[in-house]
Protein backbone atom coordinates (compact mmCIF):
# COMPACT_ATOMS: atom_id res chain seq x y z
CA UNK A 1 0.00 0.00 0.00
CA UNK A 2 1.44 3.42 -0.63
CA UNK A 3 0.34 7.08 -0.51
CA UNK A 4 -2.59 6.33 -2.72
CA UNK A 5 -3.99 4.04 0.08
CA UNK A 6 -4.85 1.17 -2.40
CA UNK A 7 -3.12 -1.98 -2.11
CA UNK A 8 -1.28 -3.37 -4.70
CA UNK A 9 0.38 -5.93 -6.67
CA UNK A 10 3.55 -5.46 -8.89
CA UNK A 11 3.68 -7.87 -11.89
CA UNK A 12 7.12 -8.55 -13.05
CA UNK A 13 8.30 -10.94 -16.16
CA UNK A 14 11.77 -13.07 -15.95
CA UNK A 15 12.48 -14.66 -19.68
CA UNK A 16 14.92 -16.34 -21.34
CA UNK A 17 15.99 -14.37 -23.83
CA UNK A 18 16.89 -17.01 -26.26
CA UNK A 19 18.27 -14.59 -29.44
CA UNK A 20 20.50 -12.83 -28.19
CA UNK A 21 24.27 -14.59 -27.91
CA UNK A 22 25.45 -15.51 -25.62
CA UNK A 23 21.74 -16.12 -24.45
CA UNK A 24 20.57 -13.80 -21.57
CA UNK A 25 17.80 -13.79 -18.61
CA UNK A 26 16.01 -10.59 -18.79
CA UNK A 27 12.98 -8.74 -16.42
CA UNK A 28 10.76 -6.43 -17.27
CA UNK A 29 8.45 -4.96 -15.39
CA UNK A 30 4.29 -4.79 -16.21
CA UNK A 31 2.74 -2.61 -13.86
CA UNK A 32 0.89 -2.26 -10.58
CA UNK A 33 -2.34 -4.37 -10.44
CA UNK A 34 -4.96 -2.76 -7.70
CA UNK A 35 -6.53 -5.23 -5.60
CA UNK A 36 -9.16 -5.01 -2.65
CA UNK A 37 -8.86 -8.69 -1.26
CA UNK A 38 -5.21 -10.23 -0.21
CA UNK A 39 -6.14 -13.72 0.22
CA UNK A 40 -4.51 -16.54 -1.89
CA UNK A 41 -7.59 -16.92 -3.83
CA UNK A 42 -8.07 -13.38 -4.89
CA UNK A 43 -4.29 -12.07 -5.64
CA UNK A 44 -4.66 -16.21 -7.67
CA UNK A 45 -7.60 -15.23 -9.87
CA UNK A 46 -6.54 -11.12 -10.23
CA UNK A 47 -2.76 -12.54 -11.59
CA UNK A 48 -4.85 -14.98 -13.97
CA UNK A 49 -6.57 -12.05 -15.30
CA UNK A 50 -3.71 -10.11 -15.87
CA UNK A 51 -1.95 -12.85 -17.62
CA UNK A 52 -5.25 -13.04 -19.98
CA UNK A 53 -4.79 -9.32 -20.72
CA UNK A 54 -1.49 -9.69 -21.10
CA UNK A 55 -1.91 -12.36 -23.66
CA UNK A 56 0.18 -14.83 -21.62
CA UNK A 57 -0.37 -18.54 -21.27
CA UNK A 58 0.00 -20.03 -17.61
CA UNK A 59 1.35 -22.87 -18.90
CA UNK A 60 4.45 -21.20 -20.17
CA UNK A 61 5.15 -20.42 -16.78
CA UNK A 62 8.02 -21.97 -15.68
CA UNK A 63 8.69 -20.34 -12.00
CA UNK A 64 7.39 -18.14 -9.38
CA UNK A 65 8.52 -15.87 -6.77
CA UNK A 66 6.68 -13.79 -4.15
CA UNK A 67 7.39 -12.24 -0.98
CA UNK A 68 7.05 -15.64 2.37
CA UNK A 69 3.69 -13.75 3.57
CA UNK A 70 0.90 -16.84 3.68
CA UNK A 71 -1.23 -15.91 0.74
CA UNK A 72 1.79 -16.13 -1.12
CA UNK A 73 3.79 -19.08 -0.38
CA UNK A 74 1.12 -20.89 1.34
CA UNK A 75 1.31 -24.84 1.01
CA UNK A 76 -2.51 -25.49 0.64
CA UNK A 77 -4.12 -21.62 -0.07
CA UNK A 78 -1.47 -19.49 -1.07
CA UNK A 79 -0.95 -18.28 -5.07
CA UNK A 80 2.20 -20.74 -5.59
CA UNK A 81 -0.15 -23.92 -5.13
CA UNK A 82 -3.06 -22.81 -7.16
CA UNK A 83 -0.64 -22.33 -10.06
CA UNK A 84 0.64 -25.63 -9.05
CA UNK A 85 -2.50 -27.08 -9.26
CA UNK A 86 -2.93 -25.69 -13.15
CA UNK A 87 0.25 -26.05 -14.30
CA UNK A 88 3.05 -28.26 -12.47
CA UNK A 89 5.80 -27.27 -13.63
CA UNK A 90 5.52 -23.37 -12.31
CA UNK A 91 8.26 -24.44 -9.70
CA UNK A 92 7.66 -21.88 -6.50
CA UNK A 93 11.29 -20.65 -5.08
CA UNK A 94 10.49 -18.52 -2.48
CA UNK A 95 12.91 -15.12 -2.21
CA UNK A 96 16.50 -16.05 -0.34
CA UNK A 97 17.01 -12.35 1.05
CA UNK A 98 13.56 -12.36 2.60
CA UNK A 99 13.95 -15.65 4.07
CA UNK A 100 17.16 -14.70 5.50
CA UNK A 101 15.54 -11.03 6.73
CA UNK A 102 12.85 -13.42 8.28
CA UNK A 103 15.07 -15.28 9.95
CA UNK A 104 16.34 -12.40 12.07
CA UNK A 105 12.98 -11.58 13.00
CA UNK A 106 12.72 -14.99 14.45
CA UNK A 107 15.78 -14.60 16.56
CA UNK A 108 14.96 -11.20 17.85
CA UNK A 109 10.73 -11.49 18.31
CA UNK A 110 11.42 -14.76 20.07
CA UNK A 111 12.48 -13.69 23.61
CA UNK A 112 11.78 -10.60 25.33
CA UNK A 113 15.45 -9.34 25.87
CA UNK A 114 16.13 -9.71 21.69
CA UNK A 115 13.17 -7.50 21.92
CA UNK A 116 14.03 -5.25 24.52
CA UNK A 117 17.60 -4.68 23.38
CA UNK A 118 16.61 -3.39 19.76
CA UNK A 119 13.70 -1.49 21.48
CA UNK A 120 17.08 0.53 23.11
CA UNK A 121 18.96 0.86 19.71
CA UNK A 122 15.81 2.22 18.06
CA UNK A 123 15.20 5.31 21.23
CA UNK A 124 19.04 6.03 21.28
CA UNK A 125 18.21 7.01 17.43
CA UNK A 126 14.64 8.80 18.27
CA UNK A 127 16.18 10.31 20.74
CA UNK A 128 19.41 12.41 18.65
CA UNK A 129 17.21 12.18 15.49
CA UNK A 130 14.26 14.33 16.90
CA UNK A 131 16.24 17.49 16.79
CA UNK A 132 19.31 19.66 14.88
CA UNK A 133 20.56 20.43 17.79
CA UNK A 134 20.79 17.04 19.21
CA UNK A 135 21.80 15.34 16.14
CA UNK A 136 24.61 18.10 16.42
CA UNK A 137 25.65 16.84 19.64
CA UNK A 138 26.00 13.20 18.32
CA UNK A 139 28.55 14.27 15.59
CA UNK A 140 30.53 16.13 17.27
CA UNK A 141 31.23 13.07 20.07
CA UNK A 142 31.06 10.54 17.45
CA UNK A 143 33.48 11.13 14.53
CA UNK A 144 32.73 9.45 10.81
CA UNK A 145 29.20 7.48 12.55
CA UNK A 146 25.84 8.19 13.21
CA UNK A 147 23.27 5.92 14.70
CA UNK A 148 20.63 4.75 12.51
CA UNK A 149 17.06 3.88 12.62
CA UNK A 150 16.11 0.52 12.54
CA UNK A 151 14.21 -1.01 9.96
CA UNK A 152 11.64 -3.67 9.66
CA UNK A 153 11.54 -5.10 6.55
CA UNK A 154 15.49 -4.94 5.85
CA UNK A 155 16.55 -6.72 9.13
CA UNK A 156 20.43 -7.90 7.84
CA UNK A 157 20.93 -4.06 7.52
CA UNK A 158 20.55 -3.75 11.40
CA UNK A 159 24.21 -3.86 11.38
CA UNK A 160 24.27 -0.30 10.57
CA UNK A 161 22.38 0.43 13.79
CA UNK A 162 24.65 -1.49 16.16
CA UNK A 163 27.86 -0.98 14.53
CA UNK A 164 28.18 2.54 16.07
CA UNK A 165 27.55 0.95 19.61
CA UNK A 166 30.19 -1.85 18.95
CA UNK A 167 33.00 0.52 18.17
CA UNK A 168 31.92 3.88 19.63
CA UNK A 169 29.72 3.29 22.84
CA UNK A 170 32.21 5.61 25.21
CA UNK A 171 31.83 8.15 22.69
CA UNK A 172 27.85 7.25 22.39
CA UNK A 173 27.32 7.59 26.25
CA UNK A 174 29.43 10.94 26.04
CA UNK A 175 26.77 12.26 23.68
CA UNK A 176 24.01 11.19 25.84
CA UNK A 177 25.52 12.72 28.98
CA UNK A 178 25.78 15.83 26.92
CA UNK A 179 22.32 15.67 26.00
CA UNK A 180 20.96 15.34 29.41
CA UNK A 181 22.45 17.99 30.77
CA UNK A 182 22.25 20.88 28.15
CA UNK A 183 18.67 20.18 27.19
CA UNK A 184 15.62 21.64 28.50
CA UNK A 185 13.29 18.78 27.75
CA UNK A 186 12.44 17.22 31.05
CA UNK A 187 11.38 13.50 28.41
CA UNK A 188 14.88 13.94 26.30
CA UNK A 189 16.65 14.33 29.60
CA UNK A 190 15.07 10.89 31.45
CA UNK A 191 15.41 8.67 28.12
CA UNK A 192 19.32 10.07 27.81
CA UNK A 193 19.35 9.08 31.31
CA UNK A 194 17.69 5.92 31.28
CA UNK A 195 19.56 4.47 28.62
CA UNK A 196 23.15 5.77 29.89
CA UNK A 197 22.48 3.82 33.16
CA UNK A 198 20.35 1.45 31.89
CA UNK A 199 21.82 0.66 28.34
CA UNK A 200 24.98 1.53 28.06
CA UNK A 201 26.34 0.99 31.16
CA UNK A 202 24.81 -2.42 31.68
CA UNK A 203 27.52 -5.39 31.15
CA UNK A 204 24.89 -7.69 29.70
CA UNK A 205 23.86 -4.60 27.13
CA UNK A 206 27.16 -4.10 26.03
CA UNK A 207 27.60 -8.16 25.48
CA UNK A 208 24.15 -8.00 23.11
CA UNK A 209 25.59 -5.60 20.92
CA UNK A 210 28.99 -8.12 20.79
CA UNK A 211 27.09 -10.87 19.68
CA UNK A 212 24.23 -9.26 17.84
CA UNK A 213 26.90 -7.63 15.97
CA UNK A 214 28.77 -10.95 15.10
CA UNK A 215 25.31 -12.24 13.94
CA UNK A 216 24.37 -9.82 11.39
CA UNK A 217 27.79 -9.55 10.22
CA UNK A 218 28.02 -13.34 8.92
CA UNK A 219 23.89 -13.01 8.05
CA UNK A 220 24.38 -9.71 6.04
CA UNK A 221 27.37 -10.97 3.77
CA UNK A 222 25.45 -13.81 2.60
CA UNK A 223 22.41 -11.71 1.83
CA UNK A 224 24.52 -9.55 -0.52
CA UNK A 225 25.73 -12.61 -1.89
CA UNK A 226 22.20 -13.95 -2.72
CA UNK A 227 21.26 -10.69 -4.07
CA UNK A 228 23.88 -10.22 -6.87
CA UNK A 229 22.83 -10.67 -10.31
CA UNK A 230 25.37 -14.02 -11.12
CA UNK A 231 23.82 -15.87 -8.33
CA UNK A 232 22.68 -19.82 -9.03
CA UNK A 233 21.39 -22.38 -7.01
CA UNK A 234 24.30 -24.34 -6.42
CA UNK A 235 26.31 -21.05 -4.80
CA UNK A 236 23.52 -20.01 -3.28
CA UNK A 237 22.98 -23.27 -1.02
CA UNK A 238 26.51 -23.56 -0.78
CA UNK A 239 26.06 -20.06 0.89
CA UNK A 240 23.75 -21.02 3.03
CA UNK A 241 25.00 -24.42 4.10
CA UNK A 242 28.02 -22.19 5.20
CA UNK A 243 25.98 -19.91 6.85
CA UNK A 244 24.57 -22.93 9.20
CA UNK A 245 28.19 -24.33 9.67
CA UNK A 246 28.96 -20.62 11.04
CA UNK A 247 26.16 -20.58 13.52
CA UNK A 248 27.07 -23.74 14.80
CA UNK A 249 30.19 -23.00 14.99
CA UNK A 250 29.28 -20.11 17.10
CA UNK A 251 26.54 -21.96 19.09
CA UNK A 252 30.32 -23.95 20.80
CA UNK A 253 32.65 -21.18 21.14
CA UNK A 254 31.04 -18.31 20.40
CA UNK A 255 29.58 -17.11 23.68
CA UNK A 256 33.33 -17.00 25.21
CA UNK A 257 34.53 -15.39 22.21
CA UNK A 258 31.72 -12.08 23.09
CA UNK A 259 32.77 -12.43 26.50
CA UNK A 260 36.65 -11.46 25.83
CA UNK A 261 35.22 -8.84 23.32
CA UNK A 262 32.52 -7.14 25.54
CA UNK A 263 34.71 -7.05 28.65
CA UNK A 264 37.16 -5.08 26.67
CA UNK A 265 34.69 -3.12 25.56
CA UNK A 266 33.20 -2.80 29.09
CA UNK A 267 37.04 -1.97 30.59
CA UNK A 268 37.35 1.22 27.90
CA UNK A 269 33.84 2.38 29.57
CA UNK A 270 34.73 2.03 33.30
CA UNK A 271 32.39 -0.72 33.42
CA UNK A 272 32.43 -3.48 35.65
CA UNK A 273 32.09 -6.63 33.70
CA UNK A 274 29.63 -8.78 35.57
CA UNK A 275 25.94 -9.63 35.42
CA UNK A 276 23.17 -9.07 37.66
CA UNK A 277 21.98 -11.48 40.07
CA UNK A 278 18.29 -11.99 40.22
CA UNK A 279 16.72 -13.01 43.56
CA UNK A 280 15.77 -16.68 43.67
CA UNK A 281 12.29 -16.75 45.14
CA UNK A 282 11.86 -20.56 46.59
CA UNK A 283 8.67 -21.70 46.10
CA UNK A 284 7.08 -23.13 49.43
CA UNK A 285 6.99 -27.19 49.75
CA UNK A 286 3.47 -28.36 50.71
CA UNK A 287 3.17 -31.58 52.66
CA UNK A 288 2.59 -34.47 50.27
CA UNK A 289 5.32 -32.74 47.69
CA UNK A 290 8.88 -34.68 47.83
CA UNK A 291 11.81 -32.59 48.30
CA UNK A 292 13.90 -31.75 45.21
CA UNK A 293 17.13 -30.30 44.84
CA UNK A 294 16.70 -26.92 42.89
CA UNK A 295 19.06 -26.28 39.98
CA UNK A 296 20.18 -22.92 40.47
CA UNK A 297 22.22 -21.43 37.10
CA UNK A 298 24.71 -18.37 38.11
CA UNK A 299 23.31 -15.18 36.28
CA UNK A 300 26.00 -15.49 33.23
CA UNK A 301 25.04 -19.49 32.94
CA UNK A 302 21.22 -17.97 32.77
CA UNK A 303 22.09 -15.79 29.96
CA UNK A 304 24.38 -18.02 27.90
CA UNK A 305 21.59 -20.61 27.92
CA UNK A 306 18.34 -18.66 28.05
CA UNK A 307 19.76 -16.37 25.84
CA UNK A 308 22.98 -16.48 23.52
CA UNK A 309 22.06 -20.58 22.86
CA UNK A 310 18.54 -20.23 22.53
CA UNK A 311 18.79 -17.33 19.78
CA UNK A 312 21.12 -19.13 17.90
CA UNK A 313 18.96 -22.58 18.20
CA UNK A 314 16.38 -19.96 16.49
CA UNK A 315 18.75 -19.59 14.03
CA UNK A 316 19.39 -22.51 13.18
CA UNK A 317 16.28 -24.01 13.26
CA UNK A 318 14.99 -21.29 10.88
CA UNK A 319 17.54 -21.85 8.21
CA UNK A 320 17.25 -25.47 7.98
CA UNK A 321 13.36 -25.10 7.57
CA UNK A 322 13.22 -21.80 5.24
CA UNK A 323 15.74 -22.98 2.85
CA UNK A 324 14.23 -26.14 2.63
CA UNK A 325 12.86 -25.81 -1.07
CA UNK A 326 16.39 -24.80 -1.82
CA UNK A 327 17.93 -27.91 -1.35
CA UNK A 328 15.28 -29.71 -3.18
CA UNK A 329 16.03 -28.16 -6.47
CA UNK A 330 19.36 -27.68 -6.31
CA UNK A 331 19.20 -31.54 -6.08
CA UNK A 332 17.23 -31.80 -9.40
CA UNK A 333 18.87 -28.53 -11.38
CA UNK A 334 22.16 -28.14 -9.78
CA UNK A 335 23.95 -30.08 -12.24
CA UNK A 336 22.99 -27.84 -15.10
CA UNK A 337 25.70 -25.45 -13.57
CA UNK A 338 28.19 -28.21 -13.49
CA UNK A 339 27.94 -29.51 -17.42
CA UNK A 340 31.66 -29.65 -17.91
CA UNK A 341 32.92 -31.73 -14.61
CA UNK A 342 30.38 -33.79 -14.64
CA UNK A 343 30.96 -37.43 -16.63
CA UNK A 344 28.38 -38.44 -18.75
CA UNK A 345 26.51 -41.52 -16.89
CA UNK A 346 25.92 -38.47 -13.81
CA UNK A 347 24.41 -36.69 -16.38
CA UNK A 348 22.49 -39.26 -18.06
CA UNK A 349 20.68 -39.77 -14.78
CA UNK A 350 20.24 -36.32 -13.54
CA UNK A 351 18.42 -35.09 -17.20
CA UNK A 352 16.14 -38.73 -16.52
CA UNK A 353 15.77 -37.70 -12.76
CA UNK A 354 14.75 -33.42 -14.43
CA UNK A 355 12.54 -35.17 -17.08
CA UNK A 356 10.20 -37.29 -14.45
CA UNK A 357 10.16 -33.69 -12.46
Amino acid sequence: MYVSHQEQMSLVLRCVDVSSNPISIKEYFLGFINVDNTTGEALFNELKEALVRLELNIDDVRGQGYDNGSNMKGKYKGVQNRVLKINPRALFIPCGWHNLNLMLCDMANSCVKGHDFFNAIQRLYVLFSSSAQRWAILKDNVEGFTVKELSSTRWESQIESIKPLRFHAPQIRDALAKLADTTGDANARGTAIILIEKELENFEFLLCVVIWYEMLFRVNIVSKLLQSEDMDICVAVEQLKGLVIVFEKYRESGFMEAMIEAKELAKKMGIEPKFVEKRIIHRKVQYDEAIRDELIQSAEESFRVNYFVYIVDIALSSLKARFEQFNIYEKKFGFLFKLKESNDQYLATCCATMESF
